[in-house]
This record gives structure tokens, sequence and C-alpha cells, in this order.
């Protein structure tokens, strides 16, 4: 799965490649709109889309990856299909939402701002969600959970879980 990814990815990166060199000039000041362009592709920027555009301006890797680790707009893992964010706004840490970050690196088997090897999930630390009514409170996607407790951590698996198990079985049933 891991290689099928990376393949499509490549290919990926191969047509932004065809795409950049027709619509973009070759000076400095492109860079930050083709890294735009490259995000909005792929959803984060990997390494070879990096050097790519390093190529593309004629400028060293490093340069391309300084401006973007400037901006925060600019992710360099992928985000995971389910991602989960976890409040770290005044309310929630008070009420233990380091907890439940941990609980979800614990359970995912990643830290934060990493994605598990499958890209099902992504784990973020965010500042503030605007439910401080709800604290501590959880996203994932865009669904909020909110009074988080550690034993609410693998219920919201397990029904992420049957979920997928329905959706497979539409999918399956359409095609037949």
């Amino acid at each position: 799965m891991e290689n099928d990814i990376l393949e499509k990815e490549a290919a990926i990166i191969d047509a932004l490649r065809e795409e950049i060199s027709g619509n973009y000039g070759n000076d400095r000041g492109c860079m930050i709109p083709i890294l735009q362009r490259v995000q909005n592709a792929l959803s984060y920027l990997p390494r070879d889309a990096i050097a790519m555009v390093a190529a593309h301006l004629g400028v060293p890797v490093s340069e391309v990856y300084g401006v973007a680790t400037f901006y925060n707009q600019f992710r360099f893992n992928p985000p995971g299909r389910y991602p989960v964010k976890v409040c770290m706004g005044t309310a929630c840490h008070v009420k233990g939402g380091d907890i439940i970050l941990e609980n979800f690196e614990r359970r995912l088997e990643i830290k934060e701002g990493e994605t598990t090897p499958d890209r099902e999930f992504s784990i973020e630390r965010v500042a503030c969600v605007g439910c401080c009514a709800l604290a501590p409170v959880a996203l994932i996607g865009d669904e909020v959970h909110g009074h988080m407790a550690p034993s609410k951590v693998e219920g919201l698996f397990s029904r992420i879980q049957i979920q997928k198990e329905i959706e497979e079985r539409k999918k399956n049933e359409s095609g037949n």
C-alpha cells in the first residue's frame, strides 16, 4: 500500500513538473506560488517535490526548504485521511488536553506532527477550536468531540473502523 502511495505521488510530481515548467517562470518570485500549487496537488511538500521546485528555479534545495519552513501554511508530512486535532487552548489544556494528545499518540503509535505509515491518521496540536465549553476537545476530520477523556479515544477509533467497513460494503455492493 505504501508503495502504491509513493508511486502515485511520483506520477503527480512528474505531471506538476510539466505544468510548472509551462506556466511559471524561473525567477525566485515564483517560488511561493509554485510551492502552493504543489501543496494543493499533494496536500504537503514531499522532499522530491521540493527538489523539483529547486531544479526548476535553479536554486539550492536548502533555499526552497528555508522559504517553505518560514511560512506556516506549508506542511512537510502528509495529512492523514482522518486528521486528528487536539485542542491545547487554555480551557482544553487546563482540563487535560495534553493527556488526550498522549492517548492519541499512544493509540496511533505516532507523535504530534506525524502521520501513520498507511496515511490513515495524522495528529496535530491546535491552539483553539472555539469550543471551550466542551473542553477538552478533539477533532477528527471536521467532527468535534467534546468532553474528551482517555477512555473515549479507543471508542472513537472503533467508530471510525465501523464507518470504514460500512463504506467498503457499500462500495462492494455498488460495484457488483
